[in-house]
């Protein structure tokens, strides 16, 4: 299928809107102060993801703003600090402070041109509202991992998201979904049997980063470095029909 066969665009938030590897490591930076230790941004950052995902698998009901205080303690104890539960807890409301990425408010305006446009992310309701406002576009949907009451890769979350959009007339031959992870988003993506666009924001990187590596290398459709490029790709294929 092209770009332009499809109704709906639902994306990942965290990691494909808004840069939460920037975000994260911004707000750990006190922690790692007292950690006294020498870590790299991605030692950082794939830290984060081992626990991150970790606590979403045994926590599944917990909203995003109380899973990540666990985080940071989990965190700590590695790092060797005494556990300080009102850093962990500020840490917990760190995502407000999440910067977007600086093409992603821009080509969503434009793209809402074109298509619905849906959140799943693993974020709960609060969060994602700070979010939002950076991100400068009505969404038609939001789905989150606090409605569900679990989080991706749990196919409960896809299967969420396509019996709500069925219910508003879309099949999942309508659907796009748009997003960084392969672990959280496209491998399960695959298992359900929509169509994906890979928003490759660590294009040139090693690793993973914030994200948990995937258990097996998941297929996509589309492969883009950044929301811009997806938008022009979109606007090559309007001008090619």
């Amino acid at each position: 299928m092209k770009l332009t066969d499809f109704k709906v665009l639902t994306f990942d938030c965290y990691g494909t809107l808004i840069d939460w590897e920037t975000g994260m490591t911004d707000a750990l930076k006190g922690l790692v102060a007292i950690s006294g230790k020498t870590l790299t941004r991605d030692q950082i950052l794939e830290a984060h993801a081992r626990h991150e995902a970790a606590q979403e698998a045994e926590t599944p009901s917990k909203p995003y703003r109380d899973l990540l205080p666990l985080v940071y303690l989990l965190l700590s104890k590695e790092w060797g600090v005494a556990p300080d539960a009102e850093a962990a807890r500020v840490y917990g409301l760190s995502v407000k402070d999440w910067p977007a990425f600086i093409d992603s408010a821009a080509a969503l305006q434009y793209l809402k041109k074109y298509y619905k446009l849906v959140i799943l992310s693993n974020v709960d309701r609060e969060s994602f509202k700070a979010s939002n406002a950076k991100l400068e576009v009505e969404f038609d949907f939001v789905y989150t991992a606090q409605d569900i009451g679990s989080y991706k890769p749990d196919l409960r979350n896809f299967d969420y998201m396509i019996e709500k959009l069925s219910k508003e007339g879309y099949k999942k031959s309508d659907i796009l979904h748009t997003a960084e992870s392969l672990f959280h988003d496209h491998l399960p993506a695959n298992k359900v049997g929509l169509a994906s666009a890979w928003i490759h924001r660590r294009d040139g990187k090693e690793g993973h980063g914030a994200t948990h590596p995937p258990e097996t290398m998941p297929s996509y459709d589309y492969h883009f470095t950044s929301m811009a490029e997806m938008a022009k790709a979109h606007q090559e294929a309007l001008r090619e029909k």
